[in-house]
């Protein structure tokens, strides 16, 4: 268990959380900003940015010394992928993405398959993909129809999975399938898939409304099998380690959130400063004040949930309420924020020559993934209640 230093204040970070987090400011500043328009007007996954974060050393920042990372906490690779959201969504969540989806579960589960993937998608010689969503199965996770049948040495896979980010540059896939039918849930289990066996191949993903500079394919198994060693935690036991998963998951997607309502912040604070308008400035105008103290007490808010879960995850102590309530007042702040923004852009706002229409976009997501916002006030009613 990590002990956390004394703090003054929430928000308070320790000097090596203030460094990663200028170190990342930096780099989003020099280094992702600058294709952020580009990528997404083109739809283009930048594999020439992700090659820098991987030698920044961004996708190991929360895992331990042993496999290769830097043995950081939750809370520092939540700043990193804050501060690359501010400037660019699709980049901060290709790391989301591949951290919490991609490689966390193998690092909390996978036991023998640890040393054998983890060290791999640290360093970048693979990266992570997660292949949980189907057509007929999305917030209903446990309406699986993905099967894997035991065939002695190997799992036969047979099954479809879409919206799987960094699909088409993944060296593997965490996938769930049916492995005992009729008994919903508790039927389900985890599977690390590599890439390339055969029966497995992926196919081209929706256009996308935002993030898209982001990769995102369609999984499809027929008869693919796999070493009957990567099977992902016990029979049975896939749908309680998404779960686990998806928690932590939503704390990155709150970080990610968290930083697109900033971004979009700061260029409408700047513009409301600079352009004039009713002899003066708009910042001098009553109207969008309010809306500038209104994004502003939000983003601050949504900090302190995102923050606050990060912390209790790094302390080994529950968080799965704290979670869903930081991904869901994050993403809807991100939301809101970034609609204002907009409307203090007025038409200029509406044009593809100014970032916050892309933030807009971008921010959609962040009310959909891993978990609507419908399922997330599920997840905080079913913990009060208890």
């Amino acid at each position: 268990m990590i002990t956390l230093p004394d703090v003054k204040h929430g928000l308070d970070l320790t000097e090596q959380q203030l460094m990663i987090r200028d170190m990342v400011r930096e780099f989003a500043r020099t280094e992702v900003a600058p294709l952020a328009h580009e990528i997404d007007e083109h739809h283009r996954f930048p594999v020439e940015t992700w090659k820098k974060m991987v030698e920044l050393g961004l996708p190991g920042i929360p895992f331990s010394e042993d496999v290769g990372g830097s043995g950081g906490d939750t809370l520092s690779y939540c700043l990193a992928v804050e501060e690359i959201a501010k400037v660019c969504g699709s980049t901060g969540l290709t790391l989301a993405a591949h951290v919490s989806l991609g490689t966390w579960p193998i690092y909390a589960f996978g036991d023998h398959l640890r040393p054998m993937y983890v060290p791999k998608l640290i360093a970048g010689e693979y990266m992570g993909a997660y292949g949980l969503t189907e057509p007929g199965a999305g917030s209903d996770s446990g309406g699986t129809q993905t099967t894997a049948v035991d065939e002695g040495s190997t799992w036969r896979l047979n099954g479809r999975k879409c919206f799987c980010t960094n699909a088409n540059y993944a060296g593997s896939f965490i996938v769930t399938a049916v492995t005992t039918p009729g008994i919903g849930a508790k039927g389900i289990s985890a599977f690390v898939v590599p890439a390339g066996i055969d029966g497995f191949h992926i196919e081209p993903g929706e256009t996308k409304l935002g993030m898209r500079g982001s990769d995102w394919a369609s999984l499809v198994f027929q008869d693919a099998r796999i070493p009957k060693d990567h099977l992902l935690g016990p029979t049975g036991e896939g749908f309680k380690t998404f779960m686990k998963t998806l928690d932590g998951g939503r704390i990155s997607i709150g970080a990610l959130s968290l930083g697109i309502a900033e971004g979009a912040y700061e260029c409408a604070l700047k513009y409301a400063k600079e352009r004039e308008a009713f002899n003066g400035t708009l910042a001098d105008l009553q109207a969008v004040q309010f809306k500038l103290a209104n994004m502003a007490l939000d983003i601050e808010a949504s900090r302190h949930l995102v923050y606050h879960a990060a912390r209790l995850k790094d302390l080994g102590l529950p968080y799965s309420k704290e979670a869903a309530m930081a991904k869901l007042m994050a993403s809807e702040c991100s939301m809101r924020v970034s609609y204002d923004a907009i409307q203090i852009y007025g038409g200029m706002g509406y044009s593809r020559e100014y970032p916050v229409e892309r933030m807009w976009r971008d921010a959609k997501l962040c009310v959909i993934g891993e978990g609507t916002s419908e399922v997330q006030r599920l997840i905080i009613a079913r913990n009060i209640l208890k």
